[in-house]
């Protein structure tokens, strides 16, 4: 059977649905590559909620899908980005989920890192902020979970220049128990991050960026780097110190990043990993045998429907993502924390569902493309 949907033109174009799903099954650990999914959170569709209050969590379905990430090899990142921190997510959210996910992972040996950074508060002096960055730091280690400084939009507002970024990292790089991971995220996942490190440009900001990490090499485990500028991550991984390690964030171009060339590689550190779990999982045990070809092969086709996803604006990316774990079953419902589930058009929808159903993402093609129809008919737009 085929299924009509709609395209940006305003039309509707015929799409037939593939029969059978991509072959995967859990296997080894990881060997050449270590890779962190940050992972999404479901929201409770039976919550009496609005967009502006505390984010209601339907936490069986939320645990249950870092299961699955987990069954794969993958390790989880937490209350990242993709789990909608500051887009629907608060501080208390954020924090009983790091609680019940690094609980979890202690539970069935999943590898986890959890975000650290400033949302408690909205603004401040670099006091407060600092204040803010180690209440958060201080339940992240001692959840038992690896640490990810991510960028502070309180921090952003409040430093007038380079020192005091290397002021208050360095601050907290010190107080550390254990070595942490950076995290840059670019102005294009968020606005209010814009002339992060103390500059608008971009050289003088990796060379602050890479300053803190200079003076403090046996703090910094990684760097997880999401500025979608392939040639800039590369150029940071070649100027690490000996042992620290480059994440790559960049959803536009992971495939070439973590294959690397004859001076290095990236590790991964992706919020299109959660849609690809499995495949990527498959992708990276080819890579372990030494055939980067075959890695290639598999993951370079999925490079389409992450570009699609995390188009401009690249913050609304989270709603493709959820949207895609709808349709794959691993939840009974497309509604989001914060409402967000209305911060993508149908059309862009339509085009998700045909790449990851060609990619053949969905366990149960029937299911998806059931639950594609119901929401097509919401719409208005009859088969």
């Amino acid at each position: 059977m085929t299924i009509r949907l709609p395209d940006s033109t305003g039309g509707l174009r015929t799409y037939e649905p593939r029969p059978e799903p991509f072959a995967v099954t859990p296997g080894a650990p990881f060997t050449s590559r270590t890779v962190f999914s940050a992972a999404h959170v479901v929201a409770d569709p039976f919550a009496d909620t609005t967009p502006d209050s505390p984010a209601a969590v339907d936490w069986d379905a939320t645990l249950a899908f870092r299961r699955h990430l987990w069954s794969h090899g993958l390790g989880v990142a937490e209350a990242m980005d993709t789990a909608q921190r500051g887009m629907g997510l608060d501080w208390a959210g954020a924090a009983e989920l790091i609680r019940r996910s690094a609980a979890e992972a202690r539970a069935v040996g999943g590898r986890i890192a959890c975000g650290v950074g400033t949302d408690q508060i909205t603004a401040g002096s670099l006091a407060e902020v600092r204040a803010a960055y180690e209440e958060q730091l201080a339940l992240v280690e001692s959840s038992g979970a690896q640490a990810i400084l991510m960028a502070s939009r309180a921090l952003a507002a409040a430093a007038s220049g380079p020192e005091e970024y290397l002021e208050v990292y360095g601050h907290l790089l010190r107080q550390a128990a254990e070595p942490v991971v950076l995290h840059w995220l670019g102005p294009m996942f968020d606005p209010a991050l814009a002339g992060y490190w103390g500059s608008s440009d971009l050289d003088a900001a990796t060379d602050t960026f890479l300053q803190v990490i200079a003076a403090h090499p046996d703090k910094v485990e990684g760097i997880k780097v999401s500025l979608l500028d392939a040639q800039r991550e590369i150029d940071i991984r070649r100027r690490l110190p000996q042992g620290v390690r480059c994440y790559t964030g960049d959803d536009f171009n992971y495939p070439e990043l973590i294959a690397g060339d004859d001076r290095g590689f990236s590790h991964a550190l992706l919020g299109i990993f959660d849609p690809l779990g499995p495949l990527a999982a498959r992708a990276v045990r080819v890579l372990d045998t030494g055939n980067v070809a075959g890695f290639r092969e598999l993951l370079d086709p999925t490079v389409e429907l992450s570009r699609h996803l995390f188009q401009t604006p690249t913050r609304f990316y989270k709603t493709g993502v959820v949207f895609l774990a709808w349709l794959a079953g691993h939840q009974s419902h497309f509604t989001m924390v914060g409402g967000l589930q209305s911060a993508r058009s149908l059309p862009h929808f339509a085009r998700a569902y045909e790449l990851a159903d060609g990619l053949g993402l969905f366990p149960d093609p029937k299911l998806a493309e059931e639950r594609m129809r119901n929401l097509l008919a919401l719409y208005g737009v009859t088969q």
